[in-house]
């Protein structure tokens, strides 16, 4: 018996390599953290190589200009591998982006007239 496309169209959809796409599940918290971990690793294996290479270069060259330019641009590197890798997974284009009209909401109930009440004075 062999497969048909079906409404795929392709007759590969729901192999082991192409795997047929059932749920909107996103990925678990532990694969979300792997992934955050090496982004962070990542860019944080650049730091230590950078102040090597700036000690090597004040060495080879003697100039205190080059190698406090490359200990300068490591020095935000923590700061931005903590901020790329906290960040939330991409959207992914079958996301839907919903607005829930709560701004609007908001404005609506602000424009109507109210009623004001003065004070006599006696």
């Amino acid at each position: 018996m062999t497969r048909t496309p079906g409404f795929s169209g392709s007759a590969e959809s729901g192999s082991a390599r192409n795997p047929a796409l059932i749920t909107e599940a996103q990925n678990s918290i532990e694969e979300q953290h792997r992934a955050r971990v090496r982004k962070y690793m990542f860019i944080m294996s650049f730091r230590i190589p950078a102040l090597v290479l700036a000690a090597i270069s004040y060495g080879v060259w003697a100039n205190p200009w080059i190698a406090m330019a490359i200990v300068g641009a490591s020095i935000p590197l923590p700061w931005m591998a903590v901020l790329i890798a906290n960040d939330r997974p991409p959207r992914s284009k079958d996301e839907i982006s919903r607005y829930d009209g709560r701004r609007a909401e908001r404005n609506r109930l602000e424009a109507r007239n109210h009623h004001v009440i003065d004070q006599n004075e006696d």
